[in-house]
Parts: C-alpha cells; structure tokens; sequence
C-alpha cells in the first residue's frame, strides 16, 4: 500500500470552471480520475477529506452531466427529509400558536431547539461559502464551509434522534392506545421499500459513470479534454 503513488492535486485553474469552490484556491482532485484514484484520495489531504470521512459519500456524481440540476438535487436531499421529519412538530407548534409561551416549551424539547438551530446553520453554511470567501485560500483543506457544513449535518442529526427518543418516551402510553405495533412482516416490508429505492437511486449514478467523464460537455474544451483523448487513444 505504500508503494502506491498518489493522485496529484490541482489548484482551481487547473479543472473546469463548474468544480471552482468559492474561495478555495488548491487541493482539487483531478475530474477524469480512476476509481483507483478516487479510493486513494480518500487517504490522501485534499480539499475533500474531511468531507468524505464526516459524511462518507463525498463524490456527487450529477456534477458531471448537469451542475444546475446537481445543485438542486443536493439541496432537496437535505430540505425534503428536514420537513418531512418535522412535519409532527410543525403541527404540534401550530396547535400551541396563541394559546400562550408554555405551551410552545411544551412541545419544543431541548433537544428539538438544538436541531433546529443545527439545520439552520447548515443552511447558512451551503448557502454563503464562508469563511473561505473572506479568505481565498487559507481554508482549503481545514476548515472551509463545506467541511463546517458536514460537521453541523452530523450535530443536527444526533440532535433530531434525541429528540425522537424523547418524543417517543413521553407519549409511549398514548401510542400504545393507537393502532396497533407494526410486527414483523411490516417491518421487513418497509425495510425492503427502502433498501429498494437506494438501489435504484446508485444504479441510475453508476450508470452515469458509464457516459462520464468522456462525454460530458463540461470537459469539452477544458485543460482535461487532452487527458480524455489521450485515455480514449
């Protein structure tokens, strides 16, 4: 494993115009790198490696054939399950609207209060692209907003499953009055949905890697164009 040479780096000049992160100035891995190369990296400081190893999926996939709809897509992933997952809360501050500050505490736990204000900072994070766009090029491998983002999507989740362990502590005699427990076949069925709808989900990106990176436009006319040409030879 030693002997293995790693992937060299570019600074932002150096790949296409649709990878340039806002402020960060080097520690960039080459588009058009192996799977080989993409493994290394992962052992190797770049301006990707806190991000793979606090969220362990760090290669968007979409970025190749369409940055618009990628960045689209990566917002929706984090938005959708936030409101999804607090639509019971939402109600349960609607049902407190006007009926006084207790019961507002009531249904706001701690723990809800921390991912909340969690998931707001995340926001803030992917939306404004500091602190490197103060500073250009001091944060490229420690502390820029995408690696402070992961760090806060970690903090949030934690947060929201207390929340949820809390929620289910209090109100564990009123569901057992509803319907009744979900048994064995339902829980297999629903775990089945899931796994599913990922593997759906993976087959259509793996299946983009199949056209990337030698036929998305995005590479055509760029400094990588000659390194395709030459792999396509």
């Amino acid at each position: 494993m030693l002997s293995l040479k790693l992937p060299q780096l570019l600074r932002v000049h150096q790949v296409p115009r649709v990878f340039w992160e806002d402020g960060i100035m080097s520690g960039y891995r080459r588009p058009t790198s192996s799977a080989r190369d993409c493994v290394l990296s992962s052992f190797q400081m770049t301006n990707e490696t806190v991000n793979i190893w606090t969220h362990f999926l760090p290669t968007c996939f979409p970025e190749l054939e369409s940055p618009g709809l990628s960045k689209i897509l990566r917002t929706a992933a984090f938005t959708y399950p936030f409101l999804f997952d607090n639509l019971p809360l939402f109600y349960r501050l609607g049902l407190c609207w006007g009926r006084g500050h207790t019961c507002g505490q009531e249904a706001l736990s701690p723990s809800h209060s921390y991912h909340l204000f969690c998931a707001l900072l995340t926001g803030f994070l992917f939306a404004s692209h500091l602190p490197e766009r103060l500073a250009p090029g001091r944060f490229d491998y420690i502390g820029h907003s995408h690696q402070l983002f992961h760090i806060c999507a970690v903090l949030g989740t934690h947060f929201q499953l207390e929340a949820v362990l809390a929620d289910m502590g209090s109100r564990r005699a009123w569901l057992a009055m509803q319907e009744p427990p979900l048994g064995l076949v339902g829980t297999v069925a629903t775990l089945g949905l899931a796994v599913a709808g990922n593997l759906l989900i993976i087959a259509a990106f793996t299946t983009s890697l199949f056209r990337a990176p030698s036929t998305s436009p995005l590479l055509q006319g760029s400094p990588l164009e000659g390194v395709v040409k030459a792999r396509r030879h």
